[in-house]
Formats: structure tokens, sequence, C-alpha cells
């Protein structure tokens, strides 16, 4: 190139490539990218709440929310049940006589209760207590019936309580001592000569006892009402609790197991896979006062007359200050008898049924104009009456 020619410029292309070269000398950005949704500029729609988009919004969930409330309060009410305390059963029953408690007995059904009998009686058996509960169906219940046992004041929902059992050993696993030892079972876990309980933990230690047999119909043949225990846990226990691999000397029953007598070598161990009584009572309840299903028949309704049911007495309720009740009730697609869900309708519709009403009888007598300043008070009482109205301060223009 002579010296009187002119640098030819460079190629845009080279220009790039020269800029890119000097930007990866400088330290890399940390801006966010130029995105709507990295730099917050993402469109946005936000309603203007009026009296005339409101108002109908109250009457409309008010006239959706009252009908639901009502037809599930009718379904409610078609449910047939009655509930009976026998917390005490063992200790103020007569022995030799039958003493009325209808002051122990819930009972709802459509047709009057007011000529129903109910009463209690005790007697020894080489099992224990017996509890005899006499009480009268007023009309034919079910099918399906189903027959739960009811506690109150009794916290299974306690943390160390349902933290309390090993769900290798319930899946049939021979979980060793050491393993069993100081883990979640505890505190028991192992008796004092370390071997194993099985099932370990406070849940199955605690588990319903009372021996709850099928209601009988006093009549000539006195007709036994048969109910099973089939099909009272969900499937899902069921998968949870296997036959074990433990044998009968490897393991000890629970404390409160006294059927057993401290051992499982003479009886041998008990399929828990088969036992849904045990599968009920470990799914733990999360309130104090629950009901879990004993018995039920899907089939064969029950039919009206008077009744005895036989309960073996054994679980303790009086030293917590808990009771224990025996519940019989029918089913509707809604479930159990339980009115919170149609009064909550209810309540919830009519009281946008009201406000809406009286909303809109104050939008009609004193009506406000939308915008309208008048209604802004931010600094009302060092301005004038002018600017109060307006919303502008005449102050900021003669300064302007």
């Amino acid at each position: 190139m002579s010296p009187t020619e002119e640098p030819r410029p460079e190629s845009i292309d080279e220009q790039e490539r020269a800029r890119a070269a000097e930007g990866d000398k400088k330290t890399k950005s940390r801006k966010p990218a130029n995105t709507a949704f990295r730099q917050q500029r993402l469109k946005a729609w936000q309603p203007i709440l009026t009296p005339k988009s409101v108002l109908p919004l109250f009457f409309i969930v008010g006239i959706v929310f009252a009908p639901i409330g009502g037809v599930l309060l009718w379904a409610n009410s078609q449910i047939q049940e009655i509930v009976i305390d026998y917390s005490r059963c063992s200790t103020d029953a007569p022995v030799t006589t039958r003493a009325d408690i209808s002051d122990k007995v819930s009972a709802t059904f459509k047709s009057s209760t007011a000529n129903s009998k109910y009463y209690w009686q005790r007697s020894q058996t080489e099992n224990g207590t017996m509890c005899s509960l006499f009480f009268t169906i007023p009309e034919a219940m079910g099918p399906p019936v189903y027959m739960y046992y009811r506690l109150t004041n009794f916290y299974q929902n306690h943390r160390r309580y349902v933290q309390s059992l090993d769900l290798d050993q319930l899946k049939g696993k021979a979980v060793s001592s050491d393993t069993i030892k100081g883990g979640t079972c505890s505190p028991l876990d192992v008796n004092s000569a370390g071997i194993p309980y099985y099932p370990c933990g406070l849940i199955a230690n605690s588990v319903f006892n009372d021996t709850i047999n099928t209601p009988v119909r006093l009549a000539e043949n006195n007709h036994t009402y048969v109910m099973t225990k089939e099909g009272i846990a969900w499937n899902s226990d069921k998968e949870l609790v296997k036959k074990t691999e433990y044998k009968p000397g490897e393991v000890v029953p629970p404390p409160n197991w006294s059927s057993y007598n401290g051992t499982y070598e003479k009886t041998g161990i008990p399929n828990l896979q088969e036992d849904q009584d045990l599968m009920v009572w470990m799914r733990t309840a999360g309130l104090p006062n629950f009901s879990k299903m004993s018995r039920r028949n899907d089939t064969t309704a029950m039919e009206a007359g008077d009744y005895r049911l036989d309960i073996i007495d054994r679980f303790p309720v009086t030293e917590y200050d808990g009771t224990k009740s025996i519940l019989i009730s029918t089913r509707t697609v809604m479930g159990g008898k339980n009115p919170f869900m149609g009064i909550a309708y209810v309540v919830v519709g009519g009281v946008c049924v009201l406000l809406g009403a009286l909303f809109t009888v104050a939008y009609l007598i004193r009506p406000r104009k939308l915008g309208d300043h008048t209604y802004l008070t931010w600094d009302a009482t060092n301005q004038p009456a002018s600017a109060v109205a307006s919303g502008r301060d005449d102050r900021m223009r003669a300064n302007a």
C-alpha cells in the first residue's frame, strides 16, 4: 500500500468479531435479559370493582349456595342413626335387672322414637364383664348398615403416638431387636429381656379391645342380624400389613394384649394380615373425638324391633375422662351423618343474599359517583374546600 493510499475500512463482520473479542475481555454483565418476563413487563388486567359488577355476584353466590346447602341438609336427614353410650356399663349397670338408659341414647329416625325402650345390664363371664344393651329400632334401616365404636377425648393425633410403630415389622419382615430398640416404636420397642414386641409401638398396644357381638332381634326365635368385619379396613391399609416372618419364640405380645399372657408360644403369632380391626385402629384419627368402623352389612336391612347387643367390656375410658359409644348408622351418597357442610352452604348463601340486598338499597338511596375526589383525604385538613372538591391543590399551581 502506497503512503498516499488511505486504509481500507473493515467489514461489518470484522467489526462484530472485534467487538465480541473485546467483550470477552470484559466482565460479563449480570443484567437480566431484556424480555417481558425478566423485566417484569408482562401484560396484566385488574378488574375495577363497581356496584354494577359486585352486587350481582352476591346474589349469584347466594342463589347457588343456598339450594346446594338445602340438598345437603335433606340428604343428611335421610340418614338413620342410633348412638348408645356405654362408658360406665361395667360399674353402673345392674346385674339382676335392667336399668333405663334413655339419657345415654341419641337416635335419629323418620319414625317417632317416643315408644322406644333403652336398657342395659351386666354380667360376669370367663372373658370379663359383659355389657348387654337393649334398644329399639323404630323402622327398618338400610341396607347398607354400619356399626362403629366412638371414642371421645382420646388423642390419637399426639405426635409421639402417631410415630410409634414400625412399618417394616407390619409388612412382615422379621426386624431384629437391635434395629427396633431405640427406634420409632419407643418406648414399647423391646421388653426387659431385650425381646421385641410384635407389633411394637403405642398404637398397637392401645388397640380398642372391646369384643362387640352382632345384634340379636328379640323375637320368638331371637333372630341374629349378621354383620361382618370383612371390608371395614381401607384397601390401602391392607397393603401395609402382611403375615410376619417371626417365629413364636422370637417376639412377645404388647403389654396390653393380656389374652396372650405375655407369650406367643402357646397360641402362635396372630396373622395381622387378617385382623382388619387392627388395621382400622392403626389409621390414627386427626381429632380427639372419632368413630371407627367395627362391622357392616351391605345386603340385608335391619328390621324394626327390639334388639340386644352384647359387648365384652375391656377398654378403659373413665381413667382419662373419655367416653365410648356404639353407633349404628346408614349412609347416603354424601357419607355419614354430618350436617356441617349443609349448614355452611346455607349460611354463606344467606349472608351473600343479605349483603347484596343491603348494598343494593344503599346504592339506590345514596349512589356514589365513581372516581369522586371528595372522598380522598390525604391532606384535606390543610387544603381549601376547592382543592378538596376538585382534587387539586391551587398552591402547587401558584408556586409553579
